[in-house]
């Protein structure tokens, strides 16, 4: 009788250990991750440019998006005020496998805008050539990408004023053997087929009503439609550089233009970079 109860007992220890090793796991492979940010001004940024939404529904769960663009910014004044710094740290943040650094700049270096002004012959290039350089020296890839264009329009024909900003960013991919994201062609060939009228719907508000009598004539207001009031954080009431001002014009994105032109990016980029293909959705 003994000798049954100890061959059951045994019986049963070997079954229980047979079931705790059936319902240990296998060691999990680490998960391999990437990591993007943006760096740009408002035609990126958030509440104003394709950057939340390229981030919101173009990434997989394996990429870590970071959105650093801000609006009014340019080649020098992003410098400038220190955020290519805080780019700089991000790119050393985290284990990842490939961090990608997409740079589109180039509106607010046009003339006319003083702090943010770069000449396009000289100042521009050096500017994107050193961010190109500072990226690859902190380990990331850098990808650079043409300027979104403007919306505006006469006689049917879209005003390409980024155009030779385009041009600079495109030369300087070539000689540098960096990633091109032509946002700029893919921008204006869209927005050239939709014409005046339609393309004002990726605007951030609606248009007045005269404004969009006038797109339908093939010609486009050029001043924009008076911003809608916003809480500004400065105490003083004065409005801050970048801060969105949610209203009609041909350049910022409102949610329908942020993710048409996202969409565009993703596709691009999906093209570039092999390597993020199996991780971008365009």
């Amino acid at each position: 009788m003994r000798l049954v109860s100890a061959t059951l007992a045994a019986a049963l220890l070997a079954a229980v250990g047979l079931a705790s090793a059936q319902q240990t796991p296998p060691a999990a492979a680490p998960i391999r991750a990437d990591k993007i940010i943006l760096v740009g001004d408002s035609t990126t940024a958030v509440q104003s440019g394709w950057g939340s939404s390229f981030c919101s529904h173009h990434v997989s769960s394996f990429v870590a998006c970071v959105n650093l663009a801000r609006g009014g910014r340019s080649t020098l004044s992003y410098r400038a005020e220190g955020s290519w710094d805080i780019a700089l740290a991000e790119m050393k943040v985290g284990r990842y496998d490939g961090v990608w650094v997409l740079v589109q700049l180039g509106h607010n270096d046009q003339p006319g805008k003083p702090g943010r002004s770069t000449d396009i012959a000289t100042e521009f290039p050096a500017n994107l050539r050193r961010y190109v350089e500072e990226i690859r020296a902190a380990g990331a890839h850098p990808v650079l990408l043409t300027p979104l264009t403007r919306r505006a329009f006469k006689d049917g024909r879209l005003l390409d004023d980024l155009r030779p900003w385009a041009d600079v960013i495109r030369g300087i991919a070539n000689d540098m053997q960096v990633p091109l994201v032509d946002l700029h062609a893919r921008s204006v060939a869209a927005v050239q087929a939709l014409g005046p009228a339609q393309s004002m719907r990726f605007a951030q508000a609606p248009a007045w009503s005269w404004m969009y009598a006038a797109a339908q004539t093939g010609t486009t207001v050029d001043h924009d439609a008076p911003a809608l009031p916003v809480a500004s954080p400065d105490p003083t009431g004065r409005p801050l550089l970048g801060q969105p001002k949610r209203q009609f014009d041909y350049t910022h994105l409102g949610p329908e233009g942020a993710d048409f032109f996202a969409a565009i990016v993703a596709d691009e980029l999906s093209h570039a970079v092999p390597e993020l293909r199996e991780r971008i959705y365009p």
